[in-house]
């Protein structure tokens, strides 16, 4: 018998899995889309700055991040304590990430960090209840 009480605050766990698997599905696909479209150069401008990110490397990042974000969120799912550690520090990894392109795409970015500070929340509160019953 597990000493965890499951409560209705699990759901809490399942959001954080859910938008992780979204958030790794749709980087997986921007990455594969940036790896097998055409190479360039991406320019951003924001308050005088100019920012340029090869698409290239950038795509494999996405991708290859997407697929970690998904493996994670299933594990997630599935009550693994692993990726629970795993999920709170790639979210940490995206928020301090976003804070970066804040001049560049500031509403995205706050959306992206509030939406991270909540996946923080459900998984070190209320996500040891995700573990199953023994």
């Amino acid at each position: 018998m597990s000493d965890i009480e499951r409560t209705g605050w699990v759901g809490w766990g399942w959001f954080a899995g859910i938008v992780l698997l979204t958030a790794g599905i749709f980087d997986a696909i921007y990455g594969l889309m940036a790896v097998i479209g055409p190479d360039s150069a991406y320019f951003l401008t924001g308050a005088g700055t100019l920012f340029m990110f090869d698409v290239a490397g950038w795509g494999w990042w996405h991708l290859i991040s997407g697929l970690l974000l998904i493996l994670v969120a299933i594990a997630l799912l599935a009550g693994a304590t692993w990726a629970r550690v795993i999920a709170i520090i790639l979210v940490i990894l995206n928020a301090v990430s976003q804070l970066f392109l804040l001049p560049v795409q500031p509403w995205w970015s706050m959306i992206v960090i509030v939406l991270d500070i909540l996946v923080i929340y459900a998984l070190t509160v209320h996500g040891r209840e995700m573990k199953p019953a023994e």
